[in-house]
């Protein structure tokens, strides 16, 4: 018999964090629901995502589906210049994937059974044993466990850690995708194989090739993926910016076809003069380019009682790391393992669970934070610098 055969867990949250938490709390036992506050599915969301180990770990160990059916792959890191010549060039592989290739291959091992579209949790009580959530439907539900894996914007989280806020980064991501095929010969070729920056004063560009949205991985037939920073100052500039066209205003994001006219004008413009000209093209060429707004989260809690928070809901990291996903799989494979090892105590398991994943979330907060900073205000981003690659746990790592 598994441990907590007999027990039930509810996930808030049923994006990529949420799933591979769901996924290795029914390998315990438990029975799993998720509910997710979207009424449609996540398919069509996000961008590029670079899969560093922890991430694929479910697929390496766990799933039916291998890490080379939902990813692409490059073999070098480089850097060019306004001339789009190589100025650096390391042997570095990475894997990527498109957000929705990546969501369909883990609720593909879940199932639709237990994952539930547009409920909102929007409070919650507990008891010795158990937790009722509250969701804006009118419905309730009991469960041994509950993990908050609701994102940055989680509402909840102000229920473990009452001063855990929001800070805005000074800057933004320009984010998109082109198709391979509508690039010309020679951006292909510079892009296809590898992870590729442009830099620019108190800005920088990183592109990669990503799944296409059919999830065709052969080169020629994926998209290339890029985040662009940009400096947006806080205040009035920063609330006139993230306003989409219907007159909303976007804390997180300004998602595709919402952006307004100008600013995507003035992008294409600014990526001409800026950027080198292989990931100008790619700028100019797409159609619905979309908006990140850069913040930072920290927490100093991620527990109280049965309630969990986890990935971005507990600990947002600047993207220059891209560490994001990576984070909240260990925080889910670090949960497991936490409730194996309590054996069947789950109030003693988050305990022990919480202090090492606060000090990791702290460590990539204050890493992504100095590398943004070199970037974006210092303009000390220096092409080819080993302290500014990719890694969860350190460049590179």
């Amino acid at each position: 018999m598994k441990q907590y055969e007999d027990q039930r867990a509810i996930v808030v949250g049923g994006s990529i964090g949420g799933l591979t938490t769901a996924l290795l709390l029914k390998q315990l036992g438990f029975t799993v629901d998720i509910y997710e506050r979207t009424p449609d599915n996540l398919d069509g969301r996000g961008g590029g995502i670079v899969l560093q180990p922890a991430t694929l770990r479910w697929f390496r160990e766990c799933s039916s589906q291998h890490p080379e059916d939902v990813s692409t792959a490059t073999r070098w890191v480089q850097y060019l210049d306004q001339s789009n010549q190589v100025i650096t060039r390391d042997e570095k592989a990475w894997r990527y994937t498109s957000w929705g290739t990546f969501y369909r291959a883990l609720l593909a091992d879940f199932g639709d059974e237990g994952y539930h579209l547009g409920e909102f949790v929007c409070g919650f009580d507990q008891d010795a044993d158990g937790v009722d959530l509250r969701f804006v439907s009118g419905k309730t539900a009991r469960a041994d466990l509950v993990v908050l894996a609701d994102g940055i914007g989680s509402l909840n989280r102000k229920r473990i850690d009452p001063e855990a806020d929001l800070t805005y980064s000074g800057y933004i991501g320009w984010r998109g995708t082109v198709p391979e095929s509508e690039l010309s010969p020679d951006t292909f070729t510079l892009l296809s194989d590898s992870l590729t920056y442009s830099v620019a004063p108190l800005s920088h560009i990183n592109l990669y090739p990503i799944p296409a949205e059919n999830g065709q991985l052969d080169p020629g037939n994926r998209l290339i993926n890029y985040v662009w920073y940009r400096n947006v100052q806080p205040g009035a500039d920063f609330d006139e910016f993230m306003t989409d066209k219907r007159g909303f205003l976007g804390k997180v994001s300004v998602i595709p076809g919402q952006v307004q006219d100008r600013y995507v004008d003035d992008m294409r413009q600014a990526a001409v003069d800026m950027l080198a000209p292989a990931a100008a093209e790619v700028v100019t060429k797409t159609k619905q380019p979309f908006i990140q707004a850069i913040w930072d989260l920290r927490t100093k809690h991620m527990v109280k009682g049965r309630v969990a928070l986890l990935g971005d809901a507990a600990t947002a990291a600047r993207p220059h790391a891209a560490a994001g996903t990576a984070k909240a799989a260990v925080n889910a494979w670090a949960l497991h393992d936490a409730l194996i090892a309590a054996r069947g105590d789950i109030t003693a398991a988050l305990e022990a669970w919480e202090p090492e994943q606060l000090e990791l979330g702290n460590q990539v907060v204050d890493r992504v934070t100095a590398m943004g900073r070199r970037s974006q205000v210092d303009s000390t981003w220096t092409p080819g610098d080993p302290d500014l690659r990719f890694g969860l746990y350190g460049p590179g790592r």
